[in-house]
């Protein structure tokens, strides 16, 4: 019987049920497309992919992967770098030495701590350390990445141990350069694998580690090597040797915490795996490995540059920048890296500081033990009249526990030393220093009642002892004379902000203002009439050291030089014989300056000045709701007066100043001028009989300058000060809707304007609105109020 070969079916292959012939002649059961559960397979095996469909899924998945990477990599595009790698430190600087020397560092500006360096400055072993630090593959690793750091990364991370990165140096630059924060998720890792990927293809090895070098935080809130070498070694990174090269690099993981100065045994183990990496690389012979030492780093203070005296300093040249026409903003300030050249002079700071601490403390020479109220508030500033540079500036002990500079801040009443700009005015309209006045007290203009100082008794003066002593009365009458709008308007002229008050009370400085405001002023009159406008800021540079700006200096002349001059003569007898002669005479040079008290001794100020320089010196106090209130006996000085604490301090500091070579040399102011000639007769001198004092000849002067406050004078009031001034007036009538008829609109040169003896001044002077149907008869001109003696 011949044997019959039978074919075991296929394991978990479905077979037809016996009894059952499958019929030749019936088709096969039709194919599905996707034949899932998989047809004539039983059990497990129906649910298990065939090994064609398990490899095809796989290079289907492998080709999208492929593809989708090459999409990716290609529609990569390299950012921008984040706005924190660019920022650098802006530093300020006190003035240049004498010997034209860059100043020392004031303070820093900063988002970061950081100034940019060229890789090309810096030795080649900076850039190596750091490379045997981070990624000694970096030099030759064309891709940017590394694989086998990145799996072993993975596969650590994934097995639940201490998160490791795998990172190359250029992934960290890209993560920290590009990104600027901190990459944890798998996404962004990837992004940031692709763009380091293409950027070591489009940026070069030397660029990609100078940003590198100029990016990484070293610790001690120093961003890039150029800080760090600061911080470190107080060295610039050009300079750094291997040793301190390699100390740097290896501290970049955790800079904190393997500061030296922390963790000295964990910071020299880093130290040492740096250099044994470099020998083994070839950048560092074993010879030269030998001899080298663990190097020592400088202590680093942490400090706020805006702490102590120096922050309210810092505050004005950052207010400053941000004018015209810098205009600057906050964050141009911080981020630019700017050198900031500053007009103050550090000698002159130092004293300014060293002797408002030394009085509070009350150990000045001469002071005794007397200390002032803690809640007593002084200025002290100090301004070059030939150009407005504030050379020292006290504003404050501590700009970080109260910010309000007492220079630039506090509204304080000037009091007497307001009087100088009722004297040129004066001056300009040809009221001689030799008019006299009646000096009693008190004394009644209309519903307004003057006092002198307690003490201050005196009968028919001229303006000079008027202005040594300070006598209220008479300056009363000489606002009155020339108007308190005239007063106003040289205050302004001065540099005054505007609108300066212009009530009759303006003379005795009744209005609040800043001391910067009056030292300005001041410096105006001390330059000879030039208009000088107090600034910090000389010089910014840019920080690829081009020129953004330089200060110039002021030409525009407000003053005439001679109303100068015998404005400047009668605040020298302040000094010589006057309310000033107790503690400035005796510094023994030519000196002006003007003493200043208000009612209740609220305010008590000395401002006095050389050809060179002007210091003001101000006390005040507030009390509830910032209110002026009297100041706090001083020691035995129960009623302060700027003719007592505030002179002595000036005096004191100003001993310094004088010290100095720049300001060593005696020099004389411009002689008297004599504005005006002979006496010019006041409407407020007194009726009763003076002897006659003999004048001595006067020359005649052979220029002249325009009076001012002329406009909105009447025709006739205005004409004779002309005259009087030694002028001829010539009369142009044209209508206006502003100025009432019959006064003056404007005047043709300007007042102060120098003009030969004799020379015409014209008077454009109003003749009522212009002529319309409907139009009024013209107003009769009011007249001219007389002062009540």
């Amino acid at each position: 019987m011949a044997r019959t070969n039978r074919r075991a079916p296929a394991r978990g292959k479905r077979t037809a049920p016996r009894g059952t012939a499958a019929s030749s002649g019936s088709s096969a059961p039709k194919r599905r497309f996707f034949d899932y559960p998989r047809s004539g397979y039983e059990g497990l095996h129906r649910w298990l992919p065939s090994w064609r469909f398990s490899v095809g899924t796989i290079l289907a998945v492998g080709f999208l992967g492929a593809g989708a990477m090459v999409a990716a990599y290609a529609s990569t595009t390299i950012p921008d770098p984040a706005d924190d790698t660019r920022a650098q430190t802006t530093t300020v600087y006190y003035a240049n030495n004498a010997d034209g020397s860059q100043g020392s560092v004031m303070g820093t500006f900063a988002a970061q701590k950081r100034t940019l360096v060229e890789y090309a400055t810096l030795p080649e072993y900076v850039g190596q350390a750091v490379a045997a630090a981070e990624d000694k593959t970096f030099f030759t690793n064309s891709s940017g990445i590394s694989i086998t750091g990145m799996g072993r990364a993975l596969i650590n991370n994934l097995r639940g141990g201490p998160t490791q990165g795998g990172s190359t140096l250029t992934q960290q630059y890209v993560e920290r350069y590009y990104v600027a924060e901190t990459t944890t998720d798998y996404v962004g890792k990837f992004r940031e694998t692709l763009l380091a990927m293409k950027i070591a293809r489009e940026e070069t090895k030397p660029e990609i580690m100078e940003r590198y070098l100029n990016t990484i935080y070293f610790g001690r809130d120093s961003y890039g090597i150029q800080a760090a070498s600061q911080s470190y070694f107080a060295k610039d990174a050009k300079d750094l040797t291997v040793a301190e090269a390699a100390l740097l690099a290896g501290i970049i993981p955790s800079p904190n915490n393997w500061d030296p100065a922390k963790a000295p045994d964990k910071a020299e183990a880093r130290w040492n795996i740096v250099l044994d990496s470099m020998e083994e690389e070839g950048w560092l012979t074993a010879a030269d490995r030998a001899t080298l030492t663990f190097p020592p780093t400088v202590e680093y203070k942490r400090q706020d540059s805006m702490g102590g005296p120096v922050g309210f300093l810092l505050e004005m040249v950052r207010d400053e920048l941000k004018l015209e026409p810098l205009a600057l903003t906050d964050d141009e300030i911080y981020r630019k890296g700017l050198s900031i050249v500053t007009t103050i002079q550090e000698p002159l700071q130092s004293a300014a500081v060293a002797h408002v601490d030394a009085f509070r403390a009350g150990t000045l020479p001469e002071q005794d033990g007397a200390v002032p109220d803690p809640i007593t508030r002084i200025s002290l500033s100090s301004v070059d009249p030939r150009d407005g540079a504030i050379v020292a500036l006290y504003g404050g002990a501590d700009f970080l526990t109260d910010q309000t500079n007492t220079v630039t801040f506090d509204n304080v009443q000037p009091g007497s030393t307001f009087k100088p700009f009722t004297l040129i005015a004066g001056l300009e309209q040809g009221v001689s220093l030799d008019t006299r006045f009646d000096g009693k007290t008190p004394q009644t203009f209309g519903d307004w009642k003057v006092n002198n100082f307690p003490g201050g008794k005196f009968g028919s003066i001229d303006l000079v002892e008027a202005t040594a002593q300070s006598v209220n009365t008479v300056y009363a009458q000489l606002n009155l004379q020339v108007s308190p709008e005239k007063t106003a308007e040289v205050a302004a002229r001065a540099g005054v902000p505007e609108p300066v008050d212009t009530n009759r009370s303006n003379v005795l400085g009744t209005e609040s203002l800043q001391p910067i405001d009056m030292v300005g002023a001041y410096a105006t009159i001390a330059s000879g009439g030039i208009r000088v406008d107090p600034y910090i800021v000389r010089t910014v540079i840019n920080s690829d050291d081009s020129v953004a700006f330089q200060h110039k200096d002021p030409t525009e002349r407000v003053f005439a030089p001679d109303v100068i001059a015998d404005a400047t003569f009668a605040m020298t007898q302040v000094v010589e014989e006057g309310s000033g002669k107790q503690w400035i005479k005796p510094l023994d040079r030519p000196i002006a300056g003007k003493t200043g008290t208000t009612q209740e001794n609220k305010a008590a100020w000395f401002i006095g000045f050389t050809p060179n320089i002007v210091t003001e010196v101000s006390f005040s106090q507030l009390g509830e709701g910032n209110a002026q209130v009297t100041i706090s006996p001083i020691g035995r000085t129960e009623n302060i007066t700027g003719g007592s604490w505030p002179a002595f301090l000036w005096q004191s500091y100003m001993k310094d100043v004088f010290a100095q070579p720049q300001y060593a040399p005696v020099l004389d102011f411009p002689a008297r001028a004599n504005v005006g000639g002979k006496p010019t007769p006041s409407a407020t001198v007194p009726t009763e009989t003076v002897a006659p004092t003999e004048e001595p000849t006067q020359e005649a002067p052979t220029e002249v300058a325009v009076p001012g406050g002329l406009e909105g004078k009447l025709e006739g009031d205005a004409t004779a000060a002309v005259v009087n001034a030694g002028l001829s007036a010539s009369v142009v009538v044209e209508p206006s809707d502003t100025v009432t008829s019959g006064r003056v609109i404007r005047v043709e040169p300007r007042s102060g304007t120098l003009l030969p003896a004799g020379g015409s001044v014209t008077l454009v002077v109003s003749s009522g609105p212009k002529p319309v149907p409907t139009q009024e008869p013209e107003p009769t001109p009011a007249p001219t109020p007389t002062p009540t003696p």
